[in-house]
């Protein structure tokens, strides 16, 4: 329902991730369109496709963008942006927008880091924590425990909750490596695929809630990543930290993007924009 035509100001945000990449456009700060697809070996490919990817079903000319911010791990290997920006910062400001200017506490877990980010009400950084590199408790760890299933990744959350009996504990080992030795060896005890997932669901709960504590969760919670969508891990962490989380009806996956896009918009407004 945009006229993108009658906009003063066309901005974009290409987050450019380990495992998955997103483009959002924006009008005049309102989300135009947007794509999400997997990062592949070549970043600066990928970070192309995305955008190409989210202007694809509009009739809005690439050209017609007065700005581009590149963020996520791969942010320097975005060439048409126009600046870059850092993937916290743009998590915060983008869940300002998805999930309203009361959110305090932004929890990101990409694919390959756990961020937990204060912020206040006009999505600016306040304070925040990142986990160590391990892949522990990460879109990349849950990615890898996945295919050792043989289970699509999607699945993993609901199916964790149909074991038979008590809920089992957490696995041992929050290294990847060594969960996964761990989760074969469960299975060749006689554990269902049900309550190793339900295990290892726990385990990336608890390796979460680690950081949360350390930081210290505020009211409102937000959750943004793919992560959001595992309701394995989710219904299990929020117990831990004690808060509602909010819900959203926009793709919690874009809010990198869309935070990359609203500073782009900013640049814009102090006159800054690509110049037509």
């Amino acid at each position: 329902d945009i006229d993108w035509k009658g906009a003063k100001v066309i901005s974009a945000g290409v987050d450019v991730g380990s495992v998955s990449s997103q483009a959002v456009i924006m009008a005049d700060g309102q989300l135009y369109a947007y794509a999400s697809m997997r990062t592949g070996s070549d970043s600066p490919n990928s970070a192309r496709k995305a955008l190409k990817f989210a202007l694809e079903t509009t009739d809005l000319p690439e050209k017609r963008l007065d700005y581009c911010v590149g963020t996520g791990y791969g942010r320097i290997n975005v060439p048409f942006a126009d600046r870059t920006v850092t993937e916290i910062a743009c998590h915060a400001r983008g869940a300002n927008f998805i999930y309203g200017p009361g959110v305090r506490t932004v929890l990101d877990v990409g694919g390959q880091d756990i961020k937990a980010i204060q912020c206040d009400e006009k999505g600016k950084v306040v304070h925040f924590l990142m986990n160590d590199k391990c892949a522990a408790g990460t879109g990349r760890g849950m990615e890898v425990f996945s295919d050792l299933l043989g289970v699509p990744i999607v699945e993993v959350g609901e199916r964790s909750f149909a074991f038979e009996g008590a809920e089992p504990a957490a696995v041992t080992n929050s290294c990847v490596v060594y969960a996964k030795s761990e989760a074969t060896a469960l299975l060749r005890k006689g554990w269902s695929l049900e309550a190793v997932m339900a295990a290892y669901c726990k385990a990336m709960a608890e390796r979460i809630y680690e950081l949360i504590e350390r930081l210290g969760a505020r009211a409102e919670f937000a959750v943004t990543g793919g992560m959001a969508k595992n309701c394995g891990v989710m219904d299990r962490l929020m117990p831990m930290v004690g808060l509602e989380r909010l819900l959203t009806r926009w793709d919690t996956q874009i809010a990198g993007a869309v935070g990359a896009a609203l500073f782009g918009l900013k640049m814009c407004q102090k006159g800054k924009g690509r110049k037509r």
